[in-house]
């Protein structure tokens, strides 16, 4: 789902830092569609990296593990740390290390961290983050990383009737309903932040709504690996 984004990601930063990576796209698309095939018929979660240093590239694979469809239906608890990436535009494996310690926290209770700074909510840690207000998405566009499932979300919200308002959300702002996207993940409902319940404490209509489009998207667009 949205590789052609995901390598561009990849390649353009490259191509503006003066990096020359060690493969041509097409290459590295064959190579990925190489291994993928080793976990067949299961599907696979896919990690690309790019060093600096020379330029070479490394792809990582493994069997890939959905969430389980009571996270959708029962909606998952986050925290908040005042954290936030150097590079927000890049990928950048640096901020893995530097957040070492806030990724400990992630465990059974709790789902994911939020990045916040100045009490603004910037984005999750592996994913970004929306908060609705009546019919309104209200999401952060400076300072994160523009996940590719991201603007797929936008589009379909739009097409469901919503506003949008690109701003980040305040940790102490009372939402009606809030929930993260990643491209292995989907939307997922939130339904606590920092132990405090967002709106009913449950999934919320418009969250649920995304979901499900956003899982019919993901069906109608997906694209074949290698031509």
């Amino acid at each position: 789902m949205g590789l052609r984004a995901h390598l561009q990601r990849l390649f353009v930063p490259a191509a503006e830092q003066g990096i020359s990576p060690s493969v041509t796209v097409g290459v590295l698309r064959a190579r990925v569609a190489e291994l993928v095939k080793l976990n067949l018929p299961m599907e696979s979660r896919v990690r690309v990296i790019l060093t600096k240093n020379d330029g070479m590239i490394y792809v990582g694979i493994q069997p890939f593990l959905p969430l389980s469809k009571q996270v959708y239906e029962s909606g998952i608890k986050v925290i908040t740390a005042e954290l936030a990436r150097n590079s927000p535009r890049i990928k950048d494996t640096g901020f893995i290390s530097a957040s070492v310690e806030e990724r400990k926290r992630v465990g059974r209770n709790i789902f994911e961290i939020l990045l916040t700074k100045d009490g603004n909510i910037l984005e999750g840690m592996t994913s970004n983050f929306y908060a609705i207000i009546g019919n309104t998405l209200i999401t952060a566009r400076r300072g994160i990383l523009l996940g590719v499932t991201r603007r797929a979300i936008l589009r379909l919200a739009r097409g469901q009737g919503m506003s949008i308002i690109y701003r980040s959300p305040r940790v102490d702002e009372k939402f009606h309903e809030a929930f993260l996207t990643s491209s292995s993940r989907g939307v997922v409902p939130i339904v606590s932040i920092d132990n405090k319940p967002v709106g009913q404490g449950r999934v919320g209509k418009w969250s649920g709504m995304l979901s499900k489009a956003y899982q019919a998207y993901v069906e109608e667009r997906s694209e074949r690996i290698v031509h």
